[in-house]
């Protein structure tokens, strides 16, 4: 009996313990598996479309981008509240005349990618095409017990493709 009660009691122990394990509180923050397009300011007058291949893995996703007005973030501050705390801080976004597109890469890894891009000219004829391989960028923005996030993004301009 009495080795039962010593039992019971080491396993009371033990699940008191483990729940005091400290825990880390992960935002519920789902990733896009996309390959982001920027087309630059100085180029976007150039661009009447885009037509994007990207390839990983073995496998590859072509698509006609639907192009929007890209921005840039503007800091608006933050003041000391009525009790001399931190107000919350906000931030605008602004026009920057670049021009911006995604391609769904489901699922995208860390592995290389070749991104061609090709397309029309905003006078009708073709777009040189480029191609560029690079590897996504890996970030652990809310530590590693939150998991990683991967990101992948080029940069088109008159001179070609690169990795941003």
């Amino acid at each position: 009996m009495r080795a039962f009660a010593a039992l019971v009691g080491l396993a009371c122990i033990a699940l008191l313990a483990a729940g005091c394990q400290p825990q880390t509180a992960c935002p519920a923050i789902a990733q896009a598996p996309v390959v982001a397009l920027t087309v630059a300011r100085e180029y976007a007058a150039s661009v009447k479309t885009i037509r994007l291949k990207a390839c990983q893995d073995g496998r590859c996703t072509e698509a006609d981008l639907e192009l929007f007005p890209g921005s840039t973030t503007v800091d608006q501050g933050c003041g000391p509240g009525p009790d001399g705390s931190d107000r919350p801080c906000s931030a605008s976004a602004t026009p920057d005349g670049t021009l911006t597109g995604m391609l769904m890469l489901d699922p995208l890894t860390d592995s290389p990618i070749e991104v061609t891009a090709g397309g029309t000219g905003a006078g009708g004829l073709p777009l040189p095409v480029r191609t560029l391989t690079f590897t996504p960028r890996v970030a652990y923005p809310y530590g590693e017990p939150c998991g990683r996030f991967i990101s992948a993004g080029v940069l088109l301009d008159a001179d070609g493709l690169r990795a941003v």
